[in-house]
């Protein structure tokens, strides 16, 4: 792997978030990412006070399978570009959803192995991610590349995700992110370097 994989990847291993860059899906959209099992109430506030987009939670089938999660339009012709599935909510351990804390409890619910879907309630504040089964090979997308850097770095096969607005509202660009990594020390990856993995 490249140097910036290795560290991408070291960080996530020790639970921090880091930046995904180059989204080939979405026009080269940046995302914040972190493993779920590190996804703290502190993690899901950072992602969401500066990144500002939706916290999503990205699952394997495997796994949404075993939650009773489902893509909420099948069919290539009625998606919108992200897999989502119906949103989710611990259905115990929570107060209104939207807190932080109460939307870390639902990653937390979600991606324990003894959890099935009655633990989970709908419509909620963690909006699931469905990844394509081959991962980025099949579909070189922030979603992808968040689960394949998670499991290379030993924290299991769910990730969460936050998409990167401007302080104007517009969807980040490279330019515009570098001051907050370089505020905060994160690491980051590109979708590119991990579908050039895939290919080798």
């Amino acid at each position: 792997m490249s140097a910036a994989l290795d560290q991408a990847v070291a960080a996530l291993a020790a639970g921090e978030v880091i930046v995904l860059t180059g989204d080939r899906l979405r026009g080269g959209d940046i995302d914040f990412a972190v493993a779920a099992r590190h996804a703290t109430p502190d993690a899901v506030n950072f992602m969401a006070t500066h990144g500002r987009g939706l916290i999503c939670l990205c699952l394997t089938p495997e796994h949404a399978l075993r939650l009773g999660i489902s893509l909420i339009n099948p069919g290539a012709d009625r998606q919108s570009g992200r897999p989502h599935g119906r949103s989710i909510e611990a259905r115990s351990g929570v107060s209104t959803g939207i807190s932080a804390a109460d939307r870390a409890r639902t990653i937390a619910v979600a991606i324990d192995p003894a959890s099935t879907g009655d633990d989970l309630v709908s419509p909620g504040h963690v909006f699931p991610l469905i990844a394509a089964a081959g991962g980025v090979a099949e579909r070189p997308a922030a979603l992808e590349a968040a689960i394949e850097l998670t499991r290379r770095a030993g924290a299991g096969d769910a990730a969460v995700i936050c998409s990167i607005l401007r302080e104007d509202g517009e969807m980040a660009r490279p330019d515009d992110v570098a001051d907050l990594i370089a505020q905060f020390g994160l690491k980051t990856a590109d979708v590119g370097d991990l579908l050039t993995l895939a290919q080798v």
